[in-house]
């Protein structure tokens, strides 16, 4: 056996080489011999891999060669970004930023109490959770564009969750209450902790496609559950599935459903999807469906006060208490059963809240073209729960509507986040006595306006054009959540991303590589129908790391390649296979060349 090792650069000379000594036989082929690595004692090696792993960024960079003073500066930067780019603040980048900040408060204040009921809380509690959280976010975040508070489906996880473990949130609502401020509380404890422990690579283990299925699922669950205020039917199963939901609808057709809130809803849901196709189809009226929200609200509120309607059977919110956030520290549980209870919530809340702020920030990011630190994101984002969580706030993060509307409207920095809760804390201590009669059913059509989005076909096509199996993990997470409860569409969705993942690290995929005529390069033959192979030659890619759990099965697959172009050359008479090629190109940094004479393997003639 010969063996050759090559830097990338290398790679179609070698080819050429190897050809020419094919067409020579009398030239000897191309080789270099395989160098060992310096050896490292055990200490240094573990130090290494410890550094790429958790500070592949090196964190601590910036802070050498430095002064105590310039350290500590330098420190606080890190901790609040908002004194660095503060510095170079000016007028212009304020006014951007205060027209988005106006902007997405008029679409958070009529979402933030629909969101709220989603949880099963009262309507002032959505509010606290776009006051105190973006604050906190605005000084020690780092993206610029995206906009916090509480969001649909972190909402109806939370409130299910919550509600598994009291069934009765009405009757029991202090209890109630302080269970999802503990949640709250474990939920920033999580997300700060993967911050600190630079953990956030595992977020990643939640696949895309799992993601797409999920939130879909979420979607659709989220739209069913607002029926209850849609319809005016005032009972109403407890469960999220859609089997029990439809059947709940159904059954209080003829006596439960009222005519008056079903005109409000359909009508001011055509008017809000209206807005968002005007949006849709002029940029420039971007302003049109963000705005949609507060002005149905208006509009649904004076129709109840005029005519009285709440008299006739038409929901309303009835009572939002007035004032800022209470201090809730006295609230939260850290002892007895309600303690495990929360933790456990706040886990799962707090991860699926991460994913959809890091998911969103990034995008964004990218779409400006500035740098996204993701372990500051976790500490900041957990930073504002905790806080949020003493402060009568429940699990805010970054949405995905609000956040587009951000950018759309102009922001330039996270000011933007600190004027909408000034617009929020303006509300709640001086607004909130208006919103008494607006209808249920307004705050329901916000909130299938708002997650009509959520259900992503064109995603969900090309993830079935590119990968079957990611397809599934996509559609077993969607039904999970729609047929079942959103931790089971959880727990799928999870399940099915890990499965794929040791199947890729066990079964990786090989293929056999072809030339592609008039050029150098050699790729997959059943992607490239023109690719030739090399007489005599076998060229096998492996798509993966060489791992102990996939070595054997590798092994394997070459050996089975070898058998059938044995068989193959057997029937057409062409060149027998003399030499074995593995590229493994992906698997290391630099290229290893296997040659192998096909007599040790297969007993061929050499």
């Amino acid at each position: 056996m010969s063996s050759a090792v090559h830097s990338t650069e290398e790679y179609d000379m070698d080819i050429r080489s190897l050809s020419s000594s094919r067409s020579h036989p009398q030239d000897p082929p191309y080789v270099h011999k395989v160098g060992l690595p310096p050896k490292q004692n055990l200490f240094k090696e573990f130090k290494a891999t410890v550094k790429e792993t958790f500070f592949a960024d090196d964190p601590l960079r910036s802070f050498k060669d430095q002064t105590r003073s310039k350290k500590f500066i330098l420190g606080l930067q890190a901790i609040f970004p908002i004194l660095e780019w503060g510095r170079n603040y000016s007028f212009a980048k304020f006014r951007g930023d205060l027209i988005a900040g106006l902007t997405i408060a008029s679409l958070c204040i009529p979402q933030d109490i629909g969101y709220a009921k989603l949880a099963n809380l009262d309507p002032q509690y959505g509010l606290y959770s776009s006051f105190v959280p973006p604050l906190i976010y605005a000084f020690m975040g780092s993206s610029r564009d995206i906009a916090i508070g509480p969001v649909a489906v972190v909402s109806l996880l939370l409130g299910t969750l919550l509600q598994n473990e009291i069934a009765d949130p009405v009757a029991n609502a202090a209890e109630y209450r302080r269970l999802a401020f503990t949640a709250t509380f474990f939920a920033g404890i999580t997300q700060v902790s993967l911050g600190f422990l630079r953990l956030g690579f595992l977020i990643d283990f939640l696949s895309h496609a799992a993601i797409v299925g999920f939130m879909g699922g979420a979607a659709i669950t989220i739209a069913l559950q607002q029926l209850k205020g849609f319809l005016g039917i005032k009972k109403f199963t407890k469960k999220t599935d859609i089997v029990s939901v439809m059947h709940s609808v159904f059954a209080s057709a003829h006596h439960g459903w009222n005519w008056q809130t079903i005109v409000i809803g359909a009508s001011l849901l055509s008017f809000l999807l209206f807005a968002k196709y005007i949006g849709k189809k002029n940029s420039k009226l971007f302003w049109v469906p963000a705005i949609g929200p507060l002005i149905s609200v208006i509009l649904s509120t004076f129709f109840v006060y005029i005519t009285r309607a709440d008299k006739n059977g038409v929901q309303i919110v009835n009572h939002i208490e007035k004032g800022i956030n209470p201090s809730s520290v006295n609230q939260l549980y850290f002892s007895g059963d309600h303690l495990l209870k929360g933790a456990r919530i706040g886990i799962v809340a707090g991860m699926i809240a991460l994913t959809e702020a890091i998911a969103i920030g990034r995008t964004f990011a990218a779409m400006k073209d500035y740098q996204l630190d993701g372990n500051k994101e976790m500490v900041a984002l957990g930073t504002m729960n905790i806080v949020g969580s003493m402060a009568s706030c429940y699990v805010a993060t970054g949405s995905f509507s609000r956040s587009a509307v951000n950018y759309m409207s102009g922001c330039q920095t996270a000011v933007s986040n600190i004027v909408m809760s000034i617009v929020v804390f303006l509300t709640l201590q001086f607004m909130t006595p208006l919103f008494k009669y607006t209808p249920n059913a307004v705050l329901s059509a916000i909130i299938i306006s708002a997650v009509v989005g959520l259900v992503d076909f064109d995603a969900a096509y090309l993830i079935w054009k590119i990968d079957k199996f990611d397809f599934v993990a996509c559609v077993g997470a969607f039904f999970g959540v729609v047929f079942a409860s959103v931790e089971i569409g959880l727990l799928i969705a999870v399940s099915i991303s890990l499965f794929k993942l040791l199947l890729q690290v066990t079964r990786p995929r090989t293929a056999i590589l072809g030339h592609v005529p008039r050029t150098t390069v050699y790729r997959n033959i059943l992607q490239y129908p023109d690719a030739t192979k090399v007489p005599g030659v076998l060229i096998v890619r492996v798509d993966s790391a060489i791992y102990f759990s996939n070595s054997n099965y590798i092994k394997e697959r070459i050996l089975r390649w070898l058998t059938d172009e044995e068989e193959l050359v057997n029937k057409s008479g062409h060149q027998k296979i003399q030499f074995l090629i593995v590229e493994m190109s992906r698997n290391q940094a630099i290229l290893y060349w296997i040659f192998i004479n096909c007599s040790l393997l297969a007993n061929l003639p050499p």
